[in-house]
């Protein structure tokens, strides 16, 4: 596990020197926040901004290999780049640009890890509403896990206020509710 720590703090200096706004988030932030699972993979958000994209892939396409073929194409009609550092780690990087992403990126914060490693991710608050936005199984277990280890720590109203819209947009106002009975105490 901490090779994959390596590879995200190796990601982040990197996008760091090209002065690019960054943090991570998913697996790696849920050490940070809830309880600890495997995870294989490095995901980030990059704040690319809407049109220039491109300038942002091709940089990353010089440095690192990509796991799917049309790797252009497919980063930017999708706004995601499946990469592969020189060591093997799968790295995901979400191309950001809605005012949530931005405020997720300003809102991060560093955590060391391990000695010398230190890496900036997501807020714990914002974490809770990606995953609960992503609905996923696996994503309600780290929602779960993020409220029991965070507990009153967590700020609810910065939750909802960036969550609800998310779900208008998405037309899935059970996000809401499913959220609710994970926060009340069983």
């Amino acid at each position: 596990m901490k090779d994959l720590f390596e590879a995200a703090r190796r990601l982040q200096g990197f996008l760091d020197s090209k002065k690019w706004r960054s943090c991570i988030i998913g697996g790696l932030a849920v050490q940070r926040w809830g309880e600890p699972r495997l995870t294989l993979d490095v995901d980030v958000t990059l704040l690319s901004g809407f049109g220039n994209e491109e300038e942002y892939i091709d940089e990353l396409l010089k440095h690192f290999d990509s796991r799917v073929p049309d790797s252009r194409e497919f980063a930017l009609k999708r706004r995601v780049m499946l990469l592969r550092a020189g060591d093997g780690t799968d790295l995901d990087l979400a191309l950001g640009g809605l005012p949530f992403e931005e405020r997720v990126v300003e809102r991060a914060s560093s955590f060391e890890f391990y000695a010398d490693i230190i890496i900036r991710t997501c807020s714990a608050e914002d974490l809770i509403v990606m995953k609960a936005f992503a609905e996923r199984d696996r994503d309600w277990a780290d929602v779960e896990g993020i409220i029991a280890r965070q507990g009153t720590s967590l700020d609810w109203r910065l939750i909802m206020s960036e969550l609800e819209p998310l779900c208008e947009l998405k037309e899935s106002p059970d996000i809401i509710r499913k959220l609710g009975d994970l926060r009340k105490p069983g």
